[in-house]
């Protein structure tokens, strides 16, 4: 089934009513991994390729997440450090396009492949499980439980999930938000004023009426106070769809999303205005003339503020969150192509483009995944900071290599008085390169010590805000993900020892077997960065 069986007419839904199951699944495995994403399939794959038995839970009707969601323009950071499953992905990606490889793809094709790897190795795949409950024994879990009563027992369980749901349930340390820059002596953690990318180019009044601040502050501006530099807070990155677009003559028109607020783009109406016209500035082509479309500039498709609930929120708030963010970011395209405060030029640009209709078919060309860029975060015995991503310091049990910069988009949107001059203000977005390829420490994806002897966490893994900005690329996911499932069989073997224990000596023995990179040589190429 599809969202669009709840439906009327097609439309993107994260969490929808399920019929009551014909029959009520109760699955033992040697390995559970809850969460259909990149880590999730990697993990299922390596799993399988060692002989034990899997469950592959997803959340909804796909697998893949970002990866065959929209986000076909891969950012990789450094691609000679990407090996194993991840790197047969991309070149499976490749065939299909008759190159050797292949970093930007279709959803379509994306998903496809996936499945296929899957099906290759026996993988069963779980859909629409939301999981409920989490039984354990002292520190093991036993089993976990989805909506409809459905039972999942397994040896070792993996959390693949963008949010860290089963984690939390399990009882594990995590946090949410950005810590303070005195917390792991980093400078580019918390509240971030100064940094120019991704921000208004030139002042635009905040105000309701122009110049008036009793009159009130524009959709989207926060009148909540702001923080001061360095100092944490509850704030997470901000969320967008990561738009498929075409301009193939059948191209399905940006619809107008039910609940369309034209006051809702005042703000970007004043910066148009302004002269300023850089929403579409990070519009890259995909094959067969299609694109991944990010946010980019000052106001964007990134719904700068209106996420806060969603790491820690139940399956309704998300469901509430998503729809708002269907709103705002539809809507922000049906303004750019009916508004007339839209300058004309710009109206007619915009309406060269549509959604693909062999795209996303079930949600009516629309993504059916929204970027959830970050959420909770485990607090595990070695937590991966800015000194990781700078060379200041060097974990001893690689498991794969982080490349990306240190990168978070805006957090806020606030007004601020700038010489004189009242302008929003966007606040949070970070854009520092690394020096170059760092390890990922085992003990970043595992519990602390004594939490939970048999849960491994390849996405939502133990690292600050800003590392995790550098690390949360859907290539490194895949990485983790294997890694973790790898040492997971490694525990079953050893007789069933916590995943804590596991000799890092034979683990990477065989992560190397595998086709893992887990160091840099300086020498290796480069690639440009993109921004995710």
């Amino acid at each position: 089934m599809n969202p669009s069986d709840f439906t009327d007419t097609p439309h993107p839904v994260y969490y929808y009513p399920l019929p009551a199951p014909q029959q009520v699944l109760d699955i033992d495995c040697d390995l559970c991994i809850y969460g259909g994403t990149s880590a999730g399939v990697a993990a299922a794959i390596q799993a399988r390729r060692m002989g034990k038995s899997v469950a592959l839970l997803a959340f909804d009707r796909h697998i893949g997440g970002l990866s065959s969601g929209g986000l076909g323009a891969t950012d990789i950071g450094n691609k000679a450090v990407i090996g194993g499953i991840s790197r047969e992905f991309y070149r499976r990606m490749g065939r299909h396009y008759g190159t050797g490889e292949a970093w930007k793809f279709e959803p379509t094709v994306a998903e496809e492949t996936l499945r296929i790897m899957c099906a290759e190795v026996d993988v069963p795949i779980y859909f629409d499980q939301r999981l409920t409950d989490v039984e354990k024994d002292s520190n093991r879990i036993t089993a976990i439980r989805t909506e409809g009563g459905h039972r999942f027992r397994a040896t070792y369980f993996v959390d693949a999930s963008y949010e860290g749901d089963l984690l939390a349930k399990a009882g594990v340390s995590y946090t949410v938000g950005r810590e303070p820059n005195s917390q792991y002596e980093e400078t580019l953690n918390g509240v971030q004023y100064g940094h120019p990318k991704h921000n208004f180019k030139v002042p635009v009044d905040p105000f309701v009426r122009p110049g008036e601040p009793a009159s009130g502050l524009l959709r989207g501006i926060s009148a909540e106070p702001p923080g001061e530099h360095g100092q944490g807070d509850h704030r997470v990155q901000a969320y967008n769809f990561r738009l498929c677009m075409t301009q193939a003559p059948n191209r399905i028109p940006f619809p107008k999303p039910d609940g369309y607020e034209p006051e809702r783009f005042e703000l970007l109406a004043r910066y148009l205005s302004a002269g300023i016209w850089d929403v579409f500035g990070n519009n890259q082509m995909m094959p067969n003339g299609k694109t991944d479309t990010n946010n980019n500039g000052g106001f964007s498709s990134d719904n700068i503020g209106e996420n806060y609930g969603w790491p820690e929120g139940d399956y309704e708030t998300r469901e509430r969150i998503f729809q708002d963010h269907v709103t705002y970011h539809q809507g922000m395209m049906w303004f750019l192509c009916h508004d007339a405060r839209v300058p004309n030029e710009i109206r007619t640009e915009v309406n060269q483009w549509g959604l693909p209709r062999d795209e996303f078919v079930a949600t009516g060309g629309w993504p059916h995944q929204l970027y959830i860029r970050e959420a909770r975060r485990m607090i595990s015995d070695y937590v991966m900071t800015e000194a990781d991503c700078r060379w200041q310091r060097a974990p001893d049990d690689s498991v794969g290599m982080g490349a990306y910069g240190m990168d978070s988009h805006n957090c806020q949107r606030i007004a601020r008085e700038e010489d004189g001059v009242w302008t929003a203000r966007n606040e949070g977005d970070v854009q520092i390169p690394v020096k170059g390829p760092y390890p990922v420490s085992y003990r970043s994806l595992v519990p602390q010590t004594g939490e939970c002897e048999n849960l491994l966490v390849p996405v939502c893994l133990s690292a600050s805000h800003i590392a995790f900005g550098s690390i949360r690329m859907e290539p490194v996911f895949f990485v983790l993900g294997q890694s973790v499932a790898t040492a997971a069989c490694l525990a079953m073997d050893a007789g069933n020892i916590a995943v804590q224990s596991v000799g890092y000596a034979k683990l990477r023995g065989r992560l190397l077997a595998d086709g893992q990179i887990l160091g840099w040589n300086p020498l290796a190429s480069t690639e440009p960065d993109s921004h995710p």
